[in-house]
């Protein structure tokens, strides 16, 4: 299955304090869905305030991208949380986005998690049912996004939560469909020519090329672009305008 549209998302609000990761002002004006770290990855009120505000301006959907709390780790250290633990968090980061959310004159509209918790959640049911847990705390009508036949998405399935499927342009796939784990050589690709072509290959085909070699299915409705990569808005805007070159209209999921 192949969509006639694609959502595009980016990670947005990476920084904290002083210090800043993404350039959210230029990646609001390609993308249709902004996750905006909550503050235990990355992100803080002000930042937080800041990307709601201008998302909502820019008519770009937000969406609470929570995370294990790991500031020093930027959300990428492997931990373990108790679930119950793990579910008040969660409600508690979709919580505080929320405000500033409204505030701003649009709201919280779908959760998507970051780093090493994203990546657990696509086996660990029980962390991936901790989180579920959190979003239904916060709201039980929310959207959840993530990896194509990872247990968040089937326990989101099974709790009754919309599940929007996830692809990465910018990331090699194993030949399961799974991520190849930051660290290893050619997990992350960087080569503009080889992101844009992924990238339409995933919305018209719904494949990707594995880094072993495979051609793969994985069929998404959201397209992510990281926001913390080198060159990450000039790559954003290739990527989108060679969508809409190729017949794909790019817009935020239903």
């Amino acid at each position: 299955m192949t969509w006639a549209s694609i959502d595009l998302n980016a990670d947005l609000g990476e920084g904290f304090g002083r210090w800043r990761l993404t350039d959210d002002e230029e990646l609001l004006s390609v993308v249709t869905s902004a996750n905006v770290a909550c503050g235990f990855h990355a992100g803080d009120a002000v930042t937080m305030r800041r990307v709601c505000e201008r998302a909502a301006e820019r008519g770009v959907r937000v969406g609470a991208q929570v995370s294990y709390r790991d500031l020093a780790g930027f959300g990428r250290r492997a931990m373990d949380v108790p679930p119950a633990e793990l579910a008040a968090e969660v409600a508690y980061q979709i919580g505080a986005l929320e405000v500033f959310a409204r505030a701003a004159g649009t709201r919280v509209a779908y959760v998507k998690p970051h780093g090493a918790l994203y990546n657990r959640v696509v086996h660990d049911m029980e962390q991936a049912g901790a989180v579920v847990e959190g979003v239904l705390l916060a709201d039980d009508r929310l959207p959840v996004l993530g990896l194509p036949g990872s247990r968040l998405l089937e326990a989101a399935d099974k709790a009754g939560l919309p599940v929007v499927t996830e692809a990465f342009a910018d990331r090699a796939y194993t030949d399961e469909g799974t991520l190849v784990p930051r660290g290893t050589d050619g997990a992350v690709i960087t080569e503009a020519d080889a992101v844009v072509e992924r990238s339409i290959g995933l919305a018209r085909f719904g494949a990707v090329t594995s880094h072993a070699g495979r051609r793969i299915a994985v069929r998404a409705r959201s397209l992510c672009l990281h926001g913390d990569t080198p060159g990450a808005v000039g790559l954003a805007r290739q990527v989108r305008a060679r969508l809409e070159a190729a017949g794909v209209r790019v817009e935020a999921f239903a």
